[in-house]
């Protein structure tokens, strides 16, 4: 009887068990593997009222990303030492209590960063960001990546083929997709399942998610033939697998998203790139071995130092480009200046882009030192730089395609026919944002680029007027025959630092001259030179500088800003800061990543005494302080010796 009951009781339990696995929900796992951690290089300045501000902002964001997935939230004032801006995001395949189980995590992460600006944690199942400025649009930054699994799979080529055609299509589909989330299958070799996703930050525009994938699937493409690989971005993730991650009703139908002539049958790509693959590799041994033969040793190129790892820009039609501008029509033409005339272009699918063309000449040296200067700028990524997305070769031209800026460059908006008035938020912004550009061509890329030409023409605005530099790394391209003046260095008068006009000594701190003379004519709303004006007219640094002594540099504010209200402090701030980047010796002067750092932090700072400053005037003589002894070392490089 005991023995029955015992049966009995078991009995029941095991019923009860069945009936809650089959009643109580399949959990899945919220997938808190850490793809990329990071925090702002920038101190915060006030530390207690950023926190507060933070904590705020990251609590809302924790109680509200379930259940759609997504949440942002913006705290603080408009100033920019206080004002947080916090944007939390699940995979969209994710359980409610997965996304609540990932985002405690990456929130107690990012949160690792509460001394500084900025931090971001980016996981499997989700991504935790905040920064003290508007960061929503933001689709890459210097940690983009991939991270690729351990093992290899059998079968490779196919495998392979079969994996970069599913993402490919998962990367072209996805931007059409309604919050960005694309995941799908794919027959492997051997009856195997391949499985990829592909997703961006729903706060992105639609072109914006298309660059941020653009770039996850050059990176991802490294992690062939790895059986998994993900690559991570500020804007986008992107993941392929041999194993099950994501469950089988989150799949999607890709061809009703695909741009048109993409909806071929899978398979037939899949063969014509296995066979197409096999075909090439065997091309490219035979060329190389006869190659070696007919040239010899001494004819084979040797590219730049370490841009042999870097990938190359995407190749554009002369057609294609001919015809997006209509024929370089001069009522598309954007500006013209040392480096070649700019044309604005519409494409096929309707993207707008900026087509800058130039004149290389017949030396093979010049078109070997552009293929290599182009390979090496194509892989720079940065929010204040404009992007290049590609060039084209036609004869002895060569073409350049930029991202496109809406509201045009910098001088046009302080002195040209698209007169805006700025207020002192704007034009802070503005000086800040360039300042960090600079900052990472300087010091945050795996070489020093040296920009050599800044001004105010050179910074162009996009639709939020967010400064984005442009032209970095083309100085070196320049003919020498070819300058904005008649003198042997590549720059513009009132703008480049007098060791380097007279002397041609060139380091990173004439970058930062430059950058001192366009935050003068930020504040001021005058042009450094203008040949236009009175002749008993002081030039800008010399009026500056006479302010500064007078203690009235205030009055150099323009009237404009004066009328929508700004921050004293913060001004003479901003102002000294620019009359130390315009010091004669270059020793004197700041390096990039302090300027960012003075100008972020309102806390008291030990400032130099600025010398009188030095300028190049237009007779191209220097005058103000200027030691001479720092005319030795000629460099002409644009790249900085570490």
């Amino acid at each position: 009887m005991a023995g029955r009951v015992w049966q009995v009781e078991n009995s029941v339990k095991l019923i009860i068990l069945f009936g809650m696995l089959i009643v109580a929900p399949i959990r899945a796992d919220p997938e808190t593997r850490l793809l990329a951690y990071g925090c702002s290089s920038v101190p915060n300045s006030n530390v207690t009222l950023f926190a507060e501000n933070l904590k705020a902002a990251l609590d809302y964001v924790v109680q509200n990303v379930v259940p759609s997935g997504f949440a942002s939230k913006d705290v603080g004032a408009s100033d920019l030492d206080d004002s947080v801006y916090v944007l939390a995001q699940c995979r969209k395949d994710k359980s409610a209590a997965d996304c609540a189980d990932c985002i405690k995590v990456a929130t107690k992460q990012a949160s690792n960063c509460t001394s500084v600006t900025g931090g971001r944690a980016s996981y499997d199942g989700c991504l935790v960001r905040f920064e003290n400025d508007n960061f929503y649009n933001d689709y890459t930054d210097d940690g983009n990546k991939q991270v690729c699994g351990d093992a290899n799979v059998s079968s490779a080529n196919s495998f392979s083929a079969t994996a970069r055609s599913l993402i490919s299509d998962l990367c072209a589909a996805t931007p059409r997709i309604k919050d960005y989330f694309a995941a799908q299958t794919r027959q492997g070799p051997s009856n195997t399942t391949i499985y990829g996703l592909a997703s961006c930050i729903r706060s992105l525009q639609m072109d914006s998610c298309q660059k941020c994938l653009a770039i996850a699937l050059d990176n991802i493409n490294k992690c062939f033939p790895r059986s998994e690989g993900r690559a991570v971005d500020a804007g986008c993730y992107l993941r392929y697998d041999s194993n099950p991650f994501f469950p089988s009703n989150a799949t999607i139908d890709l061809k009703h998203f695909l741009p048109r002539g993409k909806e071929v049958n899978s398979t037939v790509w899949i063969i014509i790139g296995v066979v197409g693959g096999v075909f090439v590799l065997g091309l490219i041994t035979c060329l190389l071995v006869f190659g070696k033969q007919i040239m010899g040793p001494s004819q084979i190129q040797v590219d730049t130092e370490g841009a042999t790892e870097l990938r190359g820009p995407g190749d554009f039609d002369f057609k294609i480009l001919k015809k997006a501008s209509n024929n370089f029509d001069e009522a598309n033409k954007l500006g013209e200046g040392g480096f070649g005339q700019v044309f604005k272009g519409t494409l096929k699918n309707g993207n707008v882009v900026a087509i800058k063309k130039l004149t290389l000449g017949r030396s093979p040296s010049a078109i070997s030192e552009f293929e290599s200067e182009v390979k090496l700028i194509s892989n720079v990524h940065h929010r204040n730089l404009v992007r290049l997305l590609g060039c084209c070769r036609q004869g002895q031209e060569r073409l350049l395609v930029y991202e496109y800026m809406p509201n045009s460059s910098l001088d046009r908006i302080l002195f040209g026919e698209h007169t805006k008035s700025l207020s002192w938020k704007e034009r802070f912004n503005i000086i800040l944002g360039t300042a960090r550009g600079l900052a990472y061509l300087h010091d945050g890329f795996h070489v020093c680029i040296i920009h050599r030409d800044i001004k105010s023409s050179n910074i162009l605005l996009d639709n939020n007027f967010q400064a984005k530099i442009a032209d970095f790394g083309l100085a070196r391209l320049l003919p020498h025959d070819k300058s904005h003046v008649s003198t042997k260095f590549a720059g513009t008068l009132g703008y480049t630092a007098p060791e380097y006009a007279s002397h041609g000594q060139l380091t990173e701190k004439a970058d930062t001259y430059s950058f001192g003379v366009v935050v003068l004519e930020i504040v001021s709303g005058r042009k450094s030179i203008d040949l236009n004006q009175p002749p008993d007219m002081q030039y800008l640094l010399e009026w500056v500088w006479s302010l500064h002594e007078e203690n009235k540099v205030l009055e150099v504010v323009h009237k404009e800003e004066k009328m929508e209200g700004y921050d004293e402090e913060e001004v003479v701030r901003v102002i000294n800061l620019a009359l130390l980047c315009i010091q004669g010796s270059g020793s004197r002067r700041p390096s990039m990543s302090e300027a960012v750092t003075i100008l972020l932090n309102k806390a008291e700072i030990d400032f130099q005494t600025p010398l009188q400053p030095a300028f190049v005037d237009v007779g191209y003589k220097v005058r103000g302080e200027y030691p001479l002894s720092e005319s030795n070392a000629m460099i002409t490089e644009s790249l900085c010796s570490r």
